[in-house]
């Protein structure tokens, strides 16, 4: 190891101390929430046996359902399974058909790739989501398989560190994981391991061991003589390396084109690294919600089982308390009881009461009554649908838009540059090579239609202003473009722009329609003609008939 690599690893080595030093906080926080809403999740504070039971502190069950009908409803509306959630665009040629549907075409492909059997997306989203709504951080890692495309792993949050650039994103990112000697060979190659880990695969091969995977900025990337990067990691902008901390040695150094790491966050406090979640907010409740149900049951047993009253100790010695037994000598002489229960005065149902006012408190955190309106109001007019539909959008704007900006774009942007690179995409046209390739992503999840909604509700309401104002005055339907419109429409509602005509393609069929037209009422006018011209030669043969000479 030359004094380059040796002053790299003492870096990571004290970067990494600092960083768990920092957690430490968020870890009792994220432990406390685990041990409640995701008990399968705990073990922050510390390490936890595999197949030990969790779920003490889980006293009621209501938590755990929201967590998981909360990362159900977020991947519904940000990134559903049955629907293209995302595109490709520029805006420099968005009246450019060819351009448009090369971006259609690619579209294609990125979905067809990320939804593969082997690239694992869609489960590994759906626990990103279930992380996000418990600890409000969620680390999706996007790996390139040869020949294939994609790979898509959710990394548990004790794996990840992370830290921040001046601007405020991530581009600094640590995981510390475990890895048996058998494991570690099969990923690094016995002979870059430590001599008593290649030992150990030989002797004890599933004895587990620390690494440490760390990601940043390439801050010198060497450029060739003809301007462009060199191959291999010097050329790439992201630096990789991989050490052993047992042993502390670099078992790999590599690189990546793109930040291959893509952490969401819910929502941030000022000055603060790591996000926060609905399950960091719902805690508190979540916690008065437990000992809510622990007083409620002792109130439901003094209610059910009350304790017995009697005269002295000996009173209860051949007393039963079994359904339906007789009990000897339990009353005096003069018929009164020897022993009576108890009246604590206990009302469970009030704590039932206020139970479910918790539980209703905690589902409104997790926005499960926000994505209920819908089921509970099957019978909803399409308006009054249109309208809970934009208010949903604005409620979840601010967090969901943050998911998609932080995590799924830079993560859209990494399988861009692996398709890209594997020639996976169609030849581009011509015009966008010479733009640069530039391109935008163009967000069409359920969550954008909610909050495009409310333009298509304006339109729609102009247009039903319009039509009743054309029963007095019919030429004001003559002022709106209807192909525009209806356009408009088709991208609000997430229609492909394959199977609608552009401008060009619009007026072409107008004009043979029109045509057609023409001919069809020259066709249907053709027997009118012809009978008034047998009328018209008729009368004119009448009148130059001579007439008769007198006699």
């Amino acid at each position: 190891m030359d004094k380059s690599q040796e002053d790299m690893l003492n870096q990571i080595l004290r970067d990494q101390s600092s960083m768990e030093v920092s957690r430490k906080t968020w870890e009792q926080h994220w432990e406390e929430v685990a041990e409640r809403c995701l008990p399968r999740a705990s073990g922050f504070t510390r390490k936890k046996q595999d197949g030990s039971k969790r779920n003490e502190k889980a006293i009621d069950s209501t938590p755990i359902l929201a967590l998981e009908r909360f990362a159900a409803a977020m991947e519904s509306v940000i990134t559903p399974r049955t629907q293209t959630w995302h595109g490709l665009q520029n805006e420099k040629f968005a009246d450019d058909s060819e351009v448009q549907e090369y971006y259609e075409a690619c579209t294609k492909v990125l979905f067809r790739v990320r939804y593969a059997p082997h690239g694992n997306f869609a489960n590994q989203m759906s626990e990103n989501y279930v992380s996000i709504g418990a600890f409000g951080n969620g680390c999706i890692f996007v790996d390139e398989v040869p020949g294939k495309g994609t790979r898509y792993i959710c990394y548990p949050l004790q794996e990840i560190y992370f830290e921040e650039n001046y601007q405020g994103i991530i581009d600094l990112v640590h995981r510390k994981f475990c890895l048996t000697a058998r494991q570690a060979v099969q990923q690094f190659g016995k002979d870059n391991l430590p001599d008593f880990i290649q030992r150990a695969a030989e002797n004890s091969p599933l004895t587990k061991y620390e690494f440490i995977h760390r990601v940043w900025p390439n801050d010198k990337v060497r450029y060739g003589q003809d301007g462009e990067p060199v191959p291999g990691p010097d050329g790439m902008p992201w630096k990789s390396v991989y050490i052993s901390i047992s042993g502390k040695k670099i078992v790999r150094e590599g690189g990546y084109h793109t930040m291959p790491y893509c952490i969401a966050r819910y929502y941030k406090s000022p000055g603060e690294t790591y996000g926060r979640g609905p399950g960091m907010t719902a805690l508190p409740d979540i916690k008065v919600l437990n000992e809510m149900n622990k007083e409620t049951l002792i109130g439901a047993q003094l209610a059910n089982r009350p304790p017995v009253l009697v005269t002295d100790d000996g009173a209860l010695d051949a007393f039963s308390l079994v359904p339906g037994s007789i009990n000897s000598g339990a009353v005096s002489q003069s018929g009164s009881p020897l022993a009576m229960p108890f009246n604590t005065g206990a009302q469970p149902q009030l704590g039932l009461e206020m139970m479910d006012q918790k539980r209703q408190l905690i589902n409104d955190i997790f926005l499960v009554t926000l994505f209920q309106i819908l089921v509970q109001n099957p019978n909803m007019t399409a308006t009054e649908a249109m309208l809970r539909a934009q208010e949903k959008g604005q409620l979840l704007a601010p967090t969901a838009g943050r998911i998609m900006s932080e995590q799924l774009g830079p993560m859209i942007e990494r399988e861009v540059d692996i398709c890209a690179r594997m020639g996976l995409f169609p030849d581009p046209p011509r015009q966008l090579l010479e733009a640069g390739m530039e391109f935008d992503i163009d967000y069409k999840s359920p969550l954008i239609r909610m909050q495009k909604s409310d333009e298509g509700s304006g339109i729609a309401q102009t247009l039903q202003i319009a039509t009743s104002v054309a029963q007095f005055q019919p030429d004001v339907m003559q002022m709106f473009k209807y192909g525009d419109i209806m356009r408009e429409f088709a991208d609000i509602n997430g229609m492909p722009r394959s199977l609608l005509l552009d401008q060009e393609e619009e007026a072409v069929a107008k004009a043979a329609a029109q045509q057609q037209q023409q001919l069809a009422n020259l066709l249907q006018a053709a027997p009118n003609i012809a009978t008034t011209a047998d009328k018209l030669a008729s009368a004119e043969q009448k009148f130059n008939t001579p007439l008769p000479a007198p006699q």
